[in-house]
């Protein structure tokens, strides 16, 4: 087992014990489940309310979290970073909540306010307006089909890799790899002028 995190840039020193080291402890001291809150709560907080908005992410947060320690029996000790586990849990249950994510990226479309998809709309034609983009950019989101939704915001707004998103997802890579290509493909043909070619950076 790791017994230390050795991924860098997520938020923690690498001499920390890692997620699946807090797992396992927590299987004995139930206590330390609180420590995986405390290092992912924040983003994944973040990630809920893009996808369904305030209202229902502190809910599916919670719920997220109950879950996962309910069922941390079975978590795989070989995963030291529970993140794509935790995202995972959280979108499975974003798809009790279909309707609020599509009302939520509707409410993007009416009025172009959300913070996410600025960096999106620095790099548009000038020709576009800021707000417009973001219209445009949130109502072809909403068009998606789930599965290929669920796939690219994980990838956009989860920050996970194709390898983690197969993990969150339960699916091969190439899955992953096929769901994100035909998402990017569906928003090319909804943009048209605007080619999101790297939608990860252009929307988070």
């Amino acid at each position: 087992m790791i017994e230390s995190d050795q991924v860098a840039g997520r938020g923690r020193l690498v001499d920390q014990p890692a997620d699946a080291v807090v797992i396992a402890r927590s299987k004995d001291e139930p206590e330390m489940f609180a420590v995986l809150f405390r290092r992912h709560a924040g983003p994944l907080r973040r990630y809920l309310t893009r996808r369904i908005g305030p209202d229902g992410a502190e809910d599916v947060l919670a719920e997220t979290f109950l879950t996962a320690f309910h069922v941390r029996g079975r978590y795989d000790p070989t995963r030291p970073d529970a993140r794509p586990w935790l995202y995972g849990i959280a979108t499975n249950l974003v798809g009790r909540h279909r309707r609020a994510e599509v009302r939520q990226l509707r409410v993007f479309q009416r009025t172009g306010v959300d913070p996410v998809m600025a960096s999106f709309t620095e790099r548009a034609d000038a020709r576009v307006s800021a707000d417009a983009v973001k219209q445009r950019v949130a109502a072809a989101v909403a068009g998606l089909r789930p599965v290929y939704r669920d796939a690219l915001l994980l990838l956009a707004w989860g920050d996970l890799t194709y390898e983690e998103i197969a993990v969150a997802l339960d699916v091969p890579v190439g899955t992953v790899r096929s769901r994100i290509s035909r998402a990017r493909k569906a928003l090319r043909d909804a943009l048209g002028d605007i080619d999101p070619t790297s939608l990860q950076e252009d929307i988070s």
